[in-house]
């Protein structure tokens, strides 16, 4: 035992000093090896066929030893043997061999038909041909896994379990064979009919097993390989690994896999998309080109989370024209880039892409513009939508939700725009925040802009929370315990309801096909979400602990913090209980009672009188009496007022 670790000692010492050699030498070496295999098989191919060590027949046809050197390492180099690099060679190495030799043999044979010099049996062809491939692909594929192998051990890598052992999983484990990061160690699948199975030299466990697999391979990692699985499906798995000391990650879903936008190694963190996903219905395409298809399409607000989102659908349905109206110059640039290189691989016909920086409180420029292009849609997605943001800035968000929505709609109007179409927000509904006001008071003006028989068509879209979209609280959660918390939620018993970005606006461009005039469209939400929950279950999937009572050792804390000014429990959708189904399963339209235009616009004048005073009590009475569901639970918020406020008390108490 002692000398066979002996041998095996000296002889890794002697292949390490091999691989250190420049390549030109280590070709030069495993032609040397190979020449003393053809030396060998032409040897066996005689001493095989007639069982003699040193045959009298080999003898005469001993011209063969160099022949067969020369016509086979020549034939092994025209089919690019001693190109490939051996540690990633893969199973064409066999066929590349087999050839090699294959057409070295024809060629000795067709020179000793030529030349008629000595006997050679038939058999002791084939006898050559497979002494020979087994002796160099028996090589290649020792020094290939030795190669391996030494990889493996010089490079620290992570374990991880592959969670599916479909073509996806398959591809990964081959994928990672290489990485130098990840080591598979093992695969786990929900198929019985897998289980016992071996896939790349790795065995397929069933998931209950997973607490023991994890224990026994050390494992930190688990790979979820279950691209076309359903959302209903990846919530359950990932329900089920939540409470495991593992990390878990995925890979690109089926359609960024198809699309090229991802390749099988790339797999992220879990998404809140993961977690909170549904199975979308599929999209009426009917419905999604009506307004789109052909036409000359505006989107204000086109850098924000749902207008930048509206703009890369709006784009693939192949408008004419796409005019993105944005304030931020920063953001302009951003989805100007994004659109341009989508543009690049559409090909025929070409849309025009029109980046315009403006505010939607720039009436003449809003009137110009859609003038200009001859908009026939408008998707208007500009607002200010962060609750306590604008609850401490409330006549700026007055200013941008309430008048930017009433020049928007007007220069519509002026301009011909055919369907006008709002983006809004369950907290408009019995709103107890600024932002909920200004959004409700936005419906109205649409509402009874609908009622004064203009010929552009309004409509209302209303959903709640997106995920992922600037200010939401799931990329606050993922930095929060990156960065080792605590997770900061506002209270236990807080609940949203949320959907993904994609299909929200795919739902909103849907919706804005079937609008007749003044139509409030409601988006099927789905179950409202705790949000103590999903801070929870974001931990735990990054696999960590929560921290409390029970587990004081847990990794990461949640801290409830309290209601912020102007924050509801929870969210509606519907001020009354009357609505309809429409031709969509996940859209319905909603009837509410509205004032008449005349009326509203009394009430928009007086607004804009004391925005512009900057009399704070005057813009939330006139709020409070047009919004008549507007009942705040707290007092004025504004910076400026407050100090100012203080001022003028110091003042009178002096």
């Amino acid at each position: 035992m002692v000398e066979a670790t002996a041998c095996y000692s000296i002889g890794s010492v002697k292949l390490e000093k091999f691989l250190d050699l420049p390549p030109i030498i280590r070709r030069f070496l495993l032609i040397c090896g190979d020449t003393l295999a053809v030396l060998a098989a032409v040897w066996a191919s005689f001493a095989i066929r007639l069982g003699e060590w040193w045959p009298d027949m080999l003898q005469s046809v001993v011209w063969l030893f160099p022949l067969a050197v020369i016509i086979v390492i020549s034939a092994f180099a025209a089919v690019g043997l001693y190109r490939p690099i051996l540690r990633y060679a893969d199973e064409s190495l066999l066929y590349t061999i087999a050839l090699g030799v294959s057409i070295g043999i024809l060629l000795m044979m067709a020179v000793w038909v030529f030349l008629r010099e000595g006997l050679v049996p038939r058999s002791s062809w084939l006898i050559f041909w497979l002494v020979l491939t087994a002796l160099v692909g028996g090589g290649r594929l020792l020094l290939r896994r030795f190669l391996r192998r030494r990889f493996r051990l010089s490079v620290p890598r992570m374990r991880a379990i592959i969670y599916g052992a479909g073509e996806a999983g398959i591809q990964l484990v081959n994928t990672l064979r290489y990485s130098t990061e990840f080591e598979p160690a093992v695969l786990v699948d929900d198929n019985p009919k897998l289980w016992g199975s071996v896939v790349f030299g790795l065995k397929v466990r069933p998931p209950v097993k997973l607490p023991r697999l994890i224990a026994r391979y050390e494992a930190k990692m688990i790979l979820l390989a279950l691209p076309s699985t359903s959302h209903r499906r990846r919530r359950e798995i990932l329900e089920s690994l939540a409470g495991l000391p593992v990390r878990v990650m995925v890979l690109p879903t089926l359609a960024e896999l198809t699309s090229g936008a991802r390749r099988i190694d790339e797999f992220r963190e879990i998404d809140v998309e993961d977690i909170l996903g549904r199975d979308s219905v599929q999209p009426n395409d009917a419905l999604l080109r009506a307004r789109v298809s052909g036409k000359s399409v505006m989107v204000t607000g086109a850098g924000g989370s749902i207008g930048a989102e509206l703009c890369r659908q709006i784009l693939s349905l192949r408008p004419c024209r796409l005019v993105l109206f944005e304030r931020s110059e920063f953001a302009l640039y951003c989805i100007e880039q994004e659109l341009g290189a989508m543009l690049d691989n559409m090909g025929s016909p070409p849309i025009e892409l029109i980046p315009l920086l403006g505010s939607v409180l720039h009436c003449p420029r809003l009137q110009m513009a859609m003038k200009s292009f001859a908009v026939k849609t408008v998707y208007h997605a500009a607002a200010y939508k962060h609750v306590p943001m604008v609850e401490h800035n409330p006549i700026e968000g007055v200013r941008n939700n309430v008048f930017g929505t009433q020049y928007a709609a007007e220069a519509a109007i002026i301009a011909g725009v055919e369907t006008f179409v709002l983006v809004s927000s369950d907290k408009a509904v019995r709103p107890t925040n600024v932002m909920g006001a200004t959004k409700r008071l936005a419906e109205l003006i649409l509402q009874g802009l609908a009622g004064e028989g203009s010929t552009t068509r309004f409509c209302m879209v209303r959903f709640g929370n997106v995920l992922d979209s600037s200010g939401s609280v799931v990329p606050l959660f993922r930095e929060q315990i990156r960065k080792g918390g605590p997770v900061t939620v506002t209270h236990p018993d807080m609940e949203r309801y949320f959907m993904t970005i994609p299909e929200a606006a795919q739902l909103v461009i849907q919706a804005s096909a079937m609008a007749q005039g003044g139509d409030l469209f409601l988006l099927d939400m789905g179950e409202s979400v705790l949000i103590s929950d999903l801070a929870r279950r974001m931990i735990r999937l990054s696999g960590l602990d929560v921290r409390d009572e029970t587990h004081p050792d847990g990794a990461i804390e949640i801290q409830f913090t309290g209601l912020r000014s102007g924050e509801k429990l929870r969210e509606e959708l519907l001020i009354s209980a009357d609505d309809l189904p429409t031709e969509h399963p996940m859209i319905r339209r909603a009837r509410e009672n509205h004032p008449p235009w005349s009326t509203i616009r009394d009430d928009l004048e007086r607004l804009d009188q004391a925005a512009q005073a900057f009399d704070y009590v005057a813009v939330r009475s006139i709020l409070r009496e047009v919004v008549a569901e507007y009942q705040p639970d707290n007092g004025i918020e504004d910076w400026v007022w407050r100090v100012e406020t203080g001022k003028l008390m110091e003042k009178q108490g002096s």
